[in-house]
């Protein structure tokens, strides 16, 4: 481990700095670059020729002429929960109907008995190899939505899970409340004294034990209706927690829209978005979290509106959505690769899209850039230009990661 203030020498800067267009000056590209650090934050980037007399006497680590980037962010993953679904993943490709899988015990009914039935060390214990996975690929930072408990105690424990994983790795973690993502079985048919009974107070009880950071919800017709999460996100709003949603994945019921009337940090999914939703979304700074993951899993057919919101100046980050039933998956490079081949992401978007975007839709400005005042979180590769990333299908080009300035 080297110390958290030095100067990086011989890097190929991807800055992602400004609004650069693809072409000359895409990526925000400093060739030869230095980068110096002072107690963890970046303190000054730019052509090594020029490194201010300031950072002369810092120790300097050369970077062999790699490719740096901000680190990476995945800013949308389900990744504490209990057990996994790869039996139901194989009843479905042998043949299996929803309703056949849902009475096997599979579907989102399973995940919820297995993370119950799990204490906080075991969620802890299950999501490491997870979190270890996503570190590998270069990640700094994930957030960790609850939504598996469906009860109180259990959706604590999930936050409690979340906020214990920076304890285990060097990893920043945000967390998100997302009581209103399905009805439990206790409930059924009862979906509004769910939110009355379970879900607000829930999220009174979090706050109060200080483990959120953002409310989310799900906005569909098997999930919750548009007024059942406005109740939710009031109670957001009254305890000045931000908000975000599930919108728009298998349907359009104006979740988008609902959302951005929330000032939301982003809308996710969002498959079915329209132009009404694209404006709302454009109009309240709301960015669109992509999630090629789950429309590969799922095998959807109906894609994101990539155009409109592109046309729009709608922000486009990526995540894995890392979750045991639509998305077991933990590769943020394959997801950026997923968002240039299945949505015609161009490689320039992806990389905004897990690093800048990321940052914004989590309510974040102290990273996923190389700025200076900038967290020294950044991702070193062995690649020669920052297409790369998104290029390759199933290889990890990852050198190092430094962390708070800390390689």
């Amino acid at each position: 481990m080297q110390a958290e203030t030095q100067v990086f020498t011989d890097v190929r800067a991807a800055t992602l700095a400004g609004g650069t267009a693809e072409g000359a000056g895409a990526y925000g590209l400093i060739e030869a670059a230095a980068i110096a650090v002072v107690d963890g934050k970046i303190a000054w980037v730019g052509p090594g020729t020029e490194l201010p007399t300031d950072y002369a006497d810092l120790a300097q680590t050369s970077l062999g002429s790699r490719l740096v980037t901000p680190a990476l962010i995945d800013c949308h993953t389900h990744v504490v929960h209990g057990g996994n679904r790869a039996a139901e993943f194989e009843l479905r490709l042998n043949g299996a109907t929803y309703e056949e899988v849902a009475r096997a015990g599979g579907g989102i009914i399973s995940t919820v008995a297995a993370t119950r039935a799990a204490s906080v060390v075991d969620l802890v214990a299950q999501a490491l190899p997870r979190v270890d996975a996503m570190l590998a690929e270069g990640v700094s930072l994930i957030e960790v939505k609850s939504g598996y408990g469906l009860d109180r105690e259990t959706e604590l424990n999930m936050l409690r899970a979340a906020r214990a994983l920076s304890d285990h790795r060097p990893i920043r973690v945000v967390t998100s409340f997302l009581g209103a993502h399905a009805v439990p079985a206790e409930y059924k048919d009862r979906s509004d004294a769910y939110i009355t009974e379970i879900c607000i107070p829930t999220l009174r009880a979090a706050h109060a034990e200080g483990l959120v950071d953002a409310v989310d919800g799900f906005c569909e017709g098997i999930a919750f209706l548009p007024d059942q999460i406005a109740r939710v996100f009031d109670v957001a709003r009254e305890l000045g927690l931000p908000v975000k949603l599930h919108a728009e994945q298998l349907s359009n019921l104006g979740g988008a829209k609902l959302a951005a009337s929330y000032g939301a940090l982003s809308a996710d999914h969002i498959e079915y978005l329209d132009g009404t939703g694209v404006d709302a979304m454009a109009a309240a700074g709301t960015v669109a979290v992509i999630l090629p993951g789950a429309f590969y899993t799922l095998r959807e057919t109906q894609m994101p509106p990539i155009d409109l919101l592109r046309a729009a100046g709608v922000p486009m980050a990526l995540a894995t959505d890392c979750n045991p039933g639509s998305a077991p998956m933990t590769s943020l490079l394959l997801a950026m690769n997923m968002g240039c081949t299945l949505f015609r992401m161009t490689p320039e978007e992806a990389l905004r899209g897990v690093t800048t975007h990321a940052a914004r839709a989590l309510g974040l400005t102290d990273c996923g850039t190389i700025e200076v005042g900038q967290r020294a979180d950044l991702a070193v590769w062995n690649a020669s230009h920052p297409a790369e990333l998104a290029y390759r299908i199933g290889f990890n080009p990852l050198h190092a990661r430094i962390f708070g300035g800390t390689l």
